[in-house]
């Protein structure tokens, strides 16, 4: 009975296990089938949807890069208006001053007198030496003819050698006496026409240092006149561009451009600003004011391969290298890295590896990506 018993719980648990086996796999199999039908499902209506259109590309301004193999650099330097000539006039020997003619900024021409020295003792002593030549002369009228009458009457025998010989030493004493006082009336003149102080040349007034009744040294100064055709143009200038100076620059006065004309430069170097001084002659400027600031515009080829490029196209990357957005055969943006040699303004000259007709995304560089597809619209 015990064995019977057995596998009576034998069978039934083999039924049992089969049955759960056989339901497992009646869940697994509904399973598959629901996933199967789901993804067909899923495939055809992905099959019926629309295909999606891809965004256009989106238009960018381009230029074409011209290589060019330099560029000029424009240079300011600031300088000084001077007159051409400036002279302070002054008497030659001491006096008094007695008056002058003119006010400071008054126009004089050469030769106008300009001041006076009080002359009363060269007057005096003109006079004086005046009146003792008449009386030598006198004396010298007597001791001609008292030479004649001596030397007839020795040519006759009634005169001696020695009166004739005394007779002669005196008019030559008187000779020698009028030639001297000639010479110190000479002096006297000069010393006259010295007293008076007249223009060297055409000009104005600047200084007037005296008012009259002044007692003045030799060479003390009196007034200073400067001439007012041509200005000069003093600038100090850069060892390097000595050599680039051209004949004819432009200077800027006042906001106001002039022709000049290089006149000189100075062989020394200014100890303080290591620089040599040009002086340049304003050609169209007499209306400059003496002492106001002038400016010398100089230009400077830089002999260096590269192109210009706007300001606004260049982006800074990482680590400080500039680059620039340009167009390849595809159509797509590529990255340019270059190099900024010059800036002039809103635009930039810069050396990179492009070759010539590079087109380079010229506005809205941000709006792109480099790989990214585009659209030129125009090479401006």
């Amino acid at each position: 009975m015990s064995s019977q018993s057995d596998e009576r719980r034998l069978a039934t648990r083999l039924l049992g296990g089969t049955a759960r086996n056989a339901f497992t796999l009646a869940v697994v199999g509904v399973s598959v089938a629901v996933t199967v039908f789901g993804a067909q499902a899923l495939s055809q209506r992905a099959a019926a949807a629309p295909t999606p259109v891809g965004a256009p590309p989106i238009p960018v301004a381009t230029r074409a890069l011209v290589v060019e193999d330099g560029y000029t650099v424009s240079r300011s330097f600031v300088g000084q208006v001077e007159p051409a000539r400036s002279v302070a006039l002054s008497f030659e020997l001491p006096g008094k001053v007695d008056v002058v003619e003119v006010e400071e900024g008054e126009t004089v021409r050469q030769g106008d007198v300009v001041a006076r020295q009080d002359t009363r003792l060269i007057e005096a002593d003109i006079a004086r030496l005046t009146a003792s030549r008449s009386a030598l002369q006198a004396r010298m009228e007597f001791a001609s003819r008292t030479l004649d009458r001596n030397s007839e009457l020795n040519t006759r025998g009634f005169a001696s050698s020695e009166r004739l010989d005394s007779a002669i030493a005196s008019r030559d004493e008187l000779a020698a006496r009028i030639a001297e006082v000639d010479a110190a009336l000479l002096e006297a003149e000069i010393r006259r026409a010295k007293a008076t102080l007249t223009a060297p040349m055409d000009g104005r007034v600047t200084v007037r240092r005296v008012d009259g009744g002044e007692s003045l040294s030799t060479g003390q100064p009196v007034l200073t006149v400067v001439s007012t055709g041509a200005p000069v143009v003093r600038v100090g200038l850069p060892l390097d561009l000595i050599d680039q100076l051209a004949a004819d620059a432009t200077i800027t006065i006042g906001g106001r451009d002039h022709a000049a004309r290089l006149q000189t430069v100075r062989p020394d170097i200014d100890p303080v600003t290591r620089t040599r001084t040009a002086l340049f002659t304003l050609v169209d400027a007499d209306e400059a004011v003496f002492g106001q600031t002038a400016r010398l515009m100089l230009s400077q080829r830089v002999e260096a391969a590269g192109s210009w490029v706007p300001l606004r196209s260049l982006k800074e990357n990482a680590g400080g290298i500039w680059t620039i957005l340009t167009l390849g055969a595809d159509g797509r943006v590529r990255l340019a890295a270059v190099e900024v040699l010059h800036a002039d303004g809103d635009r930039v000259f810069v050396r990179g590896s492009f070759p010539e007709g590079t087109l380079a995304i010229d506005e809205g560089p941000q709006r792109v990506a480099p790989g990214q597809a585009v659209r030129p619209i125009g090479d401006s």
